[in-house]
């Protein structure tokens, strides 16, 4: 019931914006994006909060839109992980049964801090080799990348072994032959 102050009537104008704020940093406001990773990820909010290293309340308040913005960088840095988990998921590209791996794979993500040019930052080896999976997973199952990689193997074992360990290997693989040939780049 509205009080006759108009109260209620403030804090869904305040809602409201706060959702038009979420949506302009996140895409969306953080209530739909988090209710489509809960369902495509069969996870509740408070396991989500887990993954992300937030707390059941902080993620139904940002669900709700009590709180605008995630302050920690490396939860944003997983809640795009499991975006794009997710869609990955609903498109059949990862099995429902290798869903928990990944889910630790997330949670275990430190931060990536990344400068521009200018400042001489770099990307972290992980961090990059995330990205270059991230990339091969866009764009193919594993299954597919597996089957492009021994369709060349026999004339470019080099290439076939890149596609198998970044396409569709794990990140620990991948991490160590970045390393193993990182002195050819």
């Amino acid at each position: 019931m509205a009080q006759e102050d108009g109260s209620d009537l403030d804090a869904t104008v305040v809602l409201d914006r706060n959702r038009e704020q979420q949506a302009a940093m996140y895409g969306e406001p953080l209530g739909v994006l988090v209710g489509r990773i809960a369902d495509q990820l069969g996870l509740t909010q408070a396991r989500i909060g887990g993954v992300l290293g937030l707390s059941a309340p902080m993620i139904s308040q940002l669900a709700s839109a009590r709180r605008v913005k995630i302050g920690n960088p490396v939860a944003v840095q997983r809640l795009q992980a499991l975006v794009e988990l997710g869609g990955l998921v609903a498109a059949n590209r990862v099995a429902t049964a290798d869903v928990e791996a990944r889910l630790a794979e997330i949670a275990g993500q430190a931060a990536v801090v990344t400068r521009g040019s200018t400042t001489g930052g770099t990307l972290t080896t992980r961090a990059a080799v995330r990205s270059v999976q991230a990339l091969f997973r866009a764009v193919a199952s594993a299954e597919e990348i597996l089957d492009a990689a021994a369709s060349i193997e026999a004339g470019h074992p080099e290439i076939a072994a890149v596609l198998k360990v970044y396409g569709a290997g794990r990140t620990g693989d991948a991490v160590a032959h970045y390393a193993a040939n990182v002195e050819q780049l």
